[in-house]
């Protein structure tokens, strides 16, 4: 495995989830709620607690918003706007008492499965085993799981909706934009045709044979500079030797980033520095090889699109930061596998 040349790069790990808008995730955290409700009560948990259905109102509230969105030439744009933020409050409202009449759901279905349980140790130690009765409890446990975790995000996500309607901006770097990806996050890499990403900020680090030789899968959006050394670190401790060049684009510039890849052993680095560099480091930048090395880096985002279009970057079907991590991990081993073995034959 030759390591004497590493190019590094980011790249966003779309999440598996849809475009997220404040009233299209509170009209569906509503029908989640009615129907993790129904599971609850189909396992026998909380069967006389009442519960209202709110799904159709939501819909007609999310359905006003799209209707407003689409008739702003003819209302105005003050007006649609005006609009829409009313209807989003009440949805918002909407979705804050489904949750909370779906809590004392939760409460009644935790006290029916403390009564189950108790009547399961009984049997047990009796000497006798109910099946049906066990798998039913099963079913309880996750469907009350589901329906804590739905109304936490359900309470996030409301909270949200509030905080824009009062003109605030929700920070990003815990913003929810999915009810069944916790940790999914709105990411701003500048691409002209997608301002605006939902996922995980991921970095590959590739050799002169396109063989990823280090990969990560980061939540939210972190700077690039601070996780260059550490993949350096890393590939110098699989190959038992540090690369002799490691260039990368200007969001790795930095004294310090150069300072701790010279320290790993590192002879070259070629990062071009963000603004206006001076005499020496104008001269440095513009050395032939210095040039070239920059030029060979470019070979990194045909990389990132490689992965994206034949071995899963373009989306993570497993949701959680672990999961993208599992998923970025298998489609790296496909990809690499495949590489070595064009190598090899």
């Amino acid at each position: 495995m030759r390591t004497a040349r590493v190019r590094v790069d980011t790249t966003v790990l779309p999440a598996n989830v849809a475009y997220p808008t404040d009233s299209g995730l509170l009209a569906k955290a509503v029908r989640r709620i009615a129907a993790n409700a129904r599971r609850i009560q189909a396992a026998g948990g909380a069967t006389r607690t009442k519960v209202r259905d709110r799904s159709r109102s939501a819909g007609k509230l999310a359905y006003q918003v799209a209707s407003k969105l689409r008739s702003r030439a003819a209302l105005g744009k003050d007006e649609s706007q005006a609009a829409v933020r009313r209807v989003t409050g009440e949805l918002a409202g909407l979705a804050e008492q489904a949750a909370h009449d779906a809590e004392q759901l939760l409460a009644n279905a935790k006290v029916a499965l403390r009564r189950a349980c108790a009547k399961a140790r009984q049997l047990k130690a009796s000497g006798q085993r109910d099946a049906t009765a066990g798998r039913r409890r099963g079913r309880l446990v996750r469907a009350i799981d589901d329906l804590a975790e739905l109304l936490t995000a359900t309470g996030k996500i409301a909270l949200q909706t509030r905080q824009r309607l009062a003109g605030q901006v929700p920070d990003g770097a815990t913003r929810r934009v999915s009810l069944h990806d916790p940790h999914a996050r709105p990411i701003r890499k500048g691409r002209l045709g997608k301002p605006v990403e939902f996922g995980y900020k991921a970095q590959i680090a590739d050799n002169d044979d396109g063989i990823v030789l280090d990969h990560d899968v980061a939540l939210g959006n972190p700077a690039d500079a601070p996780r260059l050394a550490p993949a350096i670190d890393r590939i110098k401790t699989r190959a038992k030797r540090a690369p002799r060049t490691v260039t990368a684009d200007r969001g790795y510039s930095g004294t310090d980033v150069e300072d701790a890849l010279t320290e790993l052993g590192v002879r070259n680095v070629v990062i071009p520095r963000t603004g206006k560099p001076g005499k020496a480091r104008q001269a440095h930048e513009q050395r032939p090889a210095f040039r070239r090395h920059v030029k060979w880096r470019t070979g990194c985002e045909g990389r990132v699109s490689n992965l994206k279009r034949n071995y899963g970057w373009e989306r993570t079907r497993i949701d959680t930061l672990h999961g993208a991590q599992t998923w970025a991990g298998y489609g790296i081993l496909a990809h690499n596998l495949v590489k070595i073995g064009a190598l090899t034959s």
